[in-house]
């Protein structure tokens, strides 16, 4: 299994690079982290779809591995998060800075929520 977590790491890194890499070129003179919030998000969204699919035994335990522990680990980013919203205070952008980390906190934790609810089988 661990094979399978490296490799669905391996892409959730590379996917979080390429997308934030991305939406920080399209940001331009904007310095609220689009990139890490959408990545973040996102992510969330999918760990909580996953989670509960596997909770509902909907996806087997190899798909979880690779999916939910591999990828979304390595493609949300906790680190980055940390270091922008520092970034962000240090520059005395105290607003958007206050704005990233409740944004960023409350709008992952309903994401995980909602993908975590709507996964439940309906039979």
């Amino acid at each position: 299994m661990i094979w399978l977590i490296g490799i669905g790491g391996s892409l959730g890194a590379a996917a979080r690079y390429l997308l934030g890499n991305y939406m920080n070129k399209k940001k331009k003179l904007n310095p609220f982290p689009f990139g890490t919030w959408v990545i973040n998000i996102t992510g969330s969204f999918l760990l909580g779809l996953l989670g509960n699919l596997h909770l509902l035994n909907e996806i087997s335990h190899g798909v979880w591995f690779f999916a939910g522990i591999g990828f979304c680990g390595a493609y949300t980013t906790f680190s980055t998060f940390g270091y922008e919203a520092i970034t962000l205070f240090q520059s005395n952008k105290l607003k958007l800075a206050c704005a990233y980390v409740l944004t960023s906190v409350i709008l992952s934790i309903a994401a995980a929520g909602l993908g975590f609810t709507i996964s439940f089988t309906h039979d």
